[in-house]
């Protein structure tokens, strides 16, 4: 068996629905979108985020109909938020602006959004479970595997993953539906949680589980 079948064959079997959840990562404008913070401020290239979000979008409508969980992840890093260790870094770089500040055009969803019913968490740093209830919805609903998206990959995405794993969950991470603004660190990421803390696969890995499972139950 090829090295690809086998990574399919794990990830059919981690990510039967029933047991796992979509976790859609800062996929908002300050982040994602041109003259967006990490655009204006940081003066990175967010092309990749734009580039996932046809893949993103048609991963999320494949888990809605396999009644997959989908679980929003978003960022408020207002100042009196955020921990000391990420205020420092900005004032080395002398940077007052604040990123998805609540109630902005930053703060709003980019290129995919919630359904009404789903799920919205607000972190204040770069994991998803540090400071929310995230894992506590996610004990409720019988989740074991989480599959994350979203951005950036190194960060937000990757701090996640690192903390699901020590808490027991299998992660899987669909490598068309992460991205980043600097692609090397994008790569090694995806290096080291193949290596350590997950899975990594391709979007219609997942899609063709879910879909196989919608036809199953519907036959």
């Amino acid at each position: 068996m090829s090295a690809a079948a086998q990574s399919s064959a794990v990830v059919a079997q981690l990510a039967r629905p029933g047991e796992t959840a979509l976790l859609v990562i800062d996929m908002q404008n300050d982040f994602c979108a041109p003259g967006g913070y990490i655009d204006s401020v940081m003066k990175k290239d967010v092309s990749a985020a734009q580039g996932i979000c046809s893949t993103l979008q048609r991963l999320i409508e494949s888990a809605r109909e396999a009644s997959v969980p989908v679980i929003w992840i978003g960022a408020d890093y207002s100042p009196q938020h955020i921990p000391a260790g990420m205020q420092r870094k900005l004032a080395q770089r002398g940077i007052t602006q604040v990123c998805c500040e609540p109630g902005t055009w930053g703060a709003q969803w980019f290129g995919v959004e919630p359904a009404a019913n789903e799920t919205v968490i607000i972190k204040h740093n770069y994991c998803g479970f540090s400071g929310t209830d995230l894992h506590q919805q996610l004990q409720k609903l019988g989740i074991r595997t989480l599959v994350a998206t979203g951005v950036q990959t190194q960060v937000c995405v990757e701090s996640t993953v690192r903390e699901g794993h020590a808490l027991g969950y299998h992660c899987v991470v669909p490598r068309d539906a992460v991205a980043s603004h600097t692609p090397p660190l994008h790569e090694a990421s995806l290096t080291n949680i193949q290596f350590l803390f997950g899975e990594t696969c391709q979007a219609d890995d997942l899609i063709t589980v879910w879909k196989s499972s919608v036809t199953t139950t519907s036959a």
